[in-house]
């Protein structure tokens, strides 16, 4: 072979290699168009049957009609979706283990002081899925009529009154943290194997306030079994008569139960844009949008689920949530 004839071989495998390292990418859509080729495994932190494992079986299967490849869900639990979350920043970062978390990937960078990895450099957010409310609810004979009354109990009764989360860095676990933060006043916690069992006590007048996604309480809301309200988001949610924390007079309760999906860091950039491609797909599905409107869940808008918003929300979470678990003094770790 002539020398000539050797420089165009040996520069486009010098290209091939530096597309694979992420230092070359946005020359070679040819790299997206051959990915992917073979199965995508998405790593799901929770057990099969919670909220975070059905939002994301349902993107995971629109994704699947866009890839022409199947997207297989996987659940690995235990330490809040840390052991997750660890598996997918050490596996090769070529678009075919993803992880599938919510707001407490965000939160995990201060409730976990000794992390193996980094939550915003160790993965390539590929886009937000959707966003759900948390509702302020308590036990039907609790003597308050509105928020502010609940939130002067807390105040007035602090540790005698009990809060109940289902696992510390949980979503409810974290909305407690906030009431809590925002009372300026500390509650007796008392922990969960889930929220079925939380509401059940609470129903019963053994537990007094709790927090939660309204996914799980829309149902006791509506059948009026459990007392209710707020919602967390700066919007109402359709189907629940309740005021958001900011009209009810308490700006400051406001947070989501949020979730994405990553890949690792290093994905060539081609891999990680037709992922979030196939994401978006997934999110226009009529059978998704209506199975999430079932779940009390908002769709991502197209918008937000990009990478580049993904990683903005990220980052405003993480540093918007670090100094509120500083305050309280409560690590999983």
């Amino acid at each position: 072979m002539s020398k000539s004839s050797r420089r165009p071989v040996l520069a486009t495998a010098l290209a091939l290699a530096l597309v694979g390292a992420g230092v070359l990418a946005a020359p070679f859509p040819a790299l997206a168009q051959a990915f992917p080729n073979r199965a995508i495994t998405v790593i799901v932190p929770f057990a099969a049957g919670g909220p975070t494992d059905v939002i994301n079986r349902l993107v995971a299967e629109g994704m699947s009609k866009d890839l022409g490849q199947p997207v297989v869900v996987e659940n690995v639990t235990g330490a809040g979706g840390t052991i997750a979350a660890a598996r997918v920043a050490n596996a090769r970062p070529d678009g075919y283990t993803i992880l599938a978390h919510h707001i407490g990937h965000a939160t995990s960078a201060t409730l976990y002081r000794n992390l193996p990895y980094d939550v915003e450099k160790s993965f390539a957010p590929l886009g937000l899925v959707s966003d759900a409310a948390m509702t302020i609810v308590a036990r039907p004979d609790f003597p308050a009529n509105d928020l502010q009354g609940l939130m002067a109990e807390i105040k007035r009764q602090g540790d005698r009154l009990n809060l109940a989360h289902a696992g510390v860095g949980g979503a409810n676990h974290l909305c407690g943290v906030l009431m809590q933060y925002a009372a300026k006043t500390n509650l007796t916690t008392v922990a969960f194997r889930g929220s079925a069992p939380v509401l059940t006590e609470m129903m019963a007048g053994r537990i007094d306030v709790f927090c939660d996604q309204a996914t799980n309480t829309t149902p006791f809301i509506r059948d009026n079994r459990i007392r209710s309200y707020a919602v967390t988001l700066d919007r109402r949610v359709e189907g629940l008569n309740l005021p958001t924390t900011a009209e009810a007079g308490e700006p400051t309760i406001a947070m989501s139960t949020w979730h994405g999906l990553y890949a690792p860091a290093g994905t060539p950039e081609p891999v990680v844009e037709r992922l979030s491609q196939a994401i978006r797909a997934a999110l226009r599905e009529e059978r998704l949008r209506a199975r999430f409107a079932e779940l009390v869940t908002e769709v991502a808008s197209q918008e937000q689920a990009t990478p580049a918003a993904h990683r903005r929300h990220l980052a405003a979470e993480v540093a918007r949530w670090r100094p509120i678990i500083q305050a309280a003094g409560v690590y999983a770790d």
